[in-house]
């Protein structure tokens, strides 16, 4: 269901954004643990490393519960019974847990905790440096030949709410508000039935879509966060037969005459370039004996005098 979260925040400022306030009212800022295994990014698939925030008492056992930890995990959880020793041997996907069944399922009996991060499918920004805070549970798991503990965790999913249905029929479950951050994380004075009264789909979200280059998870680059539409504008193309016609058409179609351009009066006349032919005033008679009877007689008026016949 989310198989793509981002975190980019360098760790002070989302030190800052998981500013709370204690149980005596104080404005507290959470403690790392192992703080350099976070590293941030726009583009956190399943068994990478995720920052958790979770109780101070998970690890200290006379800490006060309100007291917060921000502590990398690696995402999907590992349960404390698993036998192998290599956790990528686990043949069951824990990258997320079904509310419906939490309680049921042998996997998912750990502490519980709010996964610091922005599930890629839909929100991308935080206003105001607020978090998109997601409620989950966590396990630490120890290698059976030996060797460093591994923490995990798994992101809590509900039905979608209205806005989403369209996209996913499942959705995280999204802890809206301090209140409901400080109710799920505190387990010395909430108790699980009244957690899980919080487990449940908000509207309270916004979301857009983003390319396809979120799907490579090498891909590391603010990209993977910009809104793109949906709309996709296709441009039509001419098939060949269609591209030859209309290359045809182009080269060798008459052009029509421009209407407003006048035209030439067609002459009968034969543009000769003799110095005595000049073109008559009268109306020309159409035909060859026309035109020749009307040069003849030209001819003769302008002939000069000393090539006339004399006469008395």
């Amino acid at each position: 269901m989310c198989g793509r979260t981002s975190c980019h925040l360098p760790r002070d400022v989302l030190t800052r954004a998981c500013a709370y306030q204690d149980r005596r009212g104080q404005q507290r800022l959470p403690e790392w643990r192992d703080p350099d295994k976070y590293c941030p990014s726009y583009n956190k698939s399943p068994q990478s490393d995720s920052p958790v925030l979770l109780s101070r008492l998970h690890f200290e056992k006379d800490a006060d519960s309100s007291e917060r930890i921000i502590a990398p995990m690696r995402w999907g959880l590992v349960p404390s019974w698993f036998k192998e020793s290599d956790p990528s041997k686990l043949q069951f996907n824990t990258t997320n847990c079904r509310s419906d069944t939490i309680m049921e399922k042998r996997s998912f009996k750990s502490g519980s905790t709010g996964a610091a991060d922005s599930p890629e499918n839909w929100e991308k920004v935080w206003d105001n440096w607020r978090l998109l805070t997601m409620a989950g549970i966590f396990d630490c798991w120890e290698p059976p030949e030996g060797g460093d503990v591994l923490y995990s965790y798994t992101i809590i999913t509900v039905d979608s709410c209205k806005g989403l249905s369209d996209i996913h029929h499942r959705m995280p479950a999204i802890l809206d508000g301090e209140e409901a951050v400080s109710k799920w994380l505190d387990f010395g004075e909430v108790s699980t039935q009244e957690a899980l009264k919080l487990i449940h789909s908000t509207e309270n979200i916004t979301f857009h879509a983003v390319s396809s280059v979120v799907n490579n998870s090498r891909n590391n680059t603010p990209q993977c966060l910009a809104p793109v539409s949906l709309v996709v504008k296709k441009e039509l193309k001419a098939s060949g037969s269609s591209q030859r016609m209309l290359q045809w058409l182009a080269t060798k179609s008459p052009k029509k005459e421009d209407s407003k351009t006048p035209q030439k009066e067609e002459s009968y006349v034969p543009q000769w370039s003799s110095q005595f032919l000049q073109k008559s005033s009268l109306p020309t008679k159409r035909g060859t004996a026309g035109l020749l009877e009307q040069w003849l007689k030209r001819e003769k008026e302008e002939e000069p005098v000393a090539k006339r016949p004399y006469s008395q």
